[in-house]
C-alpha cells in the first residue's frame, strides 16, 4: 500500500522513534522505573496521549526499546567478518560520547533478565554473538567461548565507563 501523500507514515515513524529515544534517555538517567507515560512524553516533547497512541502500554514501550537496541547491535554484528572488524565495531560501541545511552542499553538487558517472557531477547544477542564466534574462529572451537566472554565483558566495561581496549580480541 502506498504511503499517504501527506507523509503521515513518515511522521508516525519519526514520532515513534522520538518516543523510543526519549525512553532510552530516561532509562539511562534514572532507570526503567522512571519510564512513565508523562515522563516519556515530556522528554520527547509530545502530548502524553502520543505514548499510548504508538505503544499499547509503558511496558510495551520498554520492550520495544529493548528490541530496537538489540536489533541495532545484532545487525552490526552480522556484518562483522573478521576479528579486526569486530574490534572496530566494539571500538564504535565503546567510544560513544553518551555514556547514559550505554547504561540504558544494559539496564534494558537487566530488565529482560528479570522477565522470563523477555528471555528471547537475551537469547537473540547470545545466538548472534555465538554465530559471530563461529564465523570469526571457524577452525578453533575452543577459543570461541573466550571470544564471546571478551565481547560481553568489553560491552559491560563500556557501560561502566571504563576505557578497555577492544584490541585485546586480536590476541584471542
Amino acid at each position: 500500500m502506498p504511503e499517504p501523500a501527506d507523509g503521515r507514515l513518515r511522521k508516525g515513524e519519526r514520532r515513534r522513534r522520538a518516543l523510543l529515544d526519549a525512553t532510552l534517555r530516561l532509562v539511562g538517567r534514572d532507570g526503567t522505573g522512571a519510564v512513565t507515560q508523562r515522563a516519556v512524553a515530556a522528554e520527547a516533547q509530545v502530548p502524553p496521549s502520543a505514548v499510548l497512541y504508538y505503544f499499547a502500554s509503558v511496558d510495551e514501550l520498554l520492550v520495544s526499546a529493548l528490541a530496537t537496541v538489540n536489533d541495532r547491535y545484532i545487525d552490526r554484528l552480522a556484518g562483522v567478518r573478521t576479528v579486526a572488524e569486530l574490534v572496530v565495531a566494539l571500538g564504535e560501541w565503546g567510544s560513544r560520547h553518551d555514556l547514559s545511552l550505554t547504561v540504558a542499553e544494559y539496564e534494558l538487558l537487566l530488565f529482560a533478565a528479570r522477565r522470563p517472557d523477555l528471555a528471547h531477547e537475551l537469547r537473540r544477542w547470545d545466538d548472534a554473538l555465538a554465530a559471530a564466534a563461529v564465523r570469526l574462529l571457524p577452525d578453533d572451537p575452543q577459543r570461541r567461548p573466550l571470544l564471546v566472554a571478551c565481547v560481553n565483558g568489553l560491552c559491560l566495561s563500556a557501560a561502566l565507563g571504563a576505557s578497555d581496549d577492544p584490541s585485546v580480541l586480536l590476541r584471542i
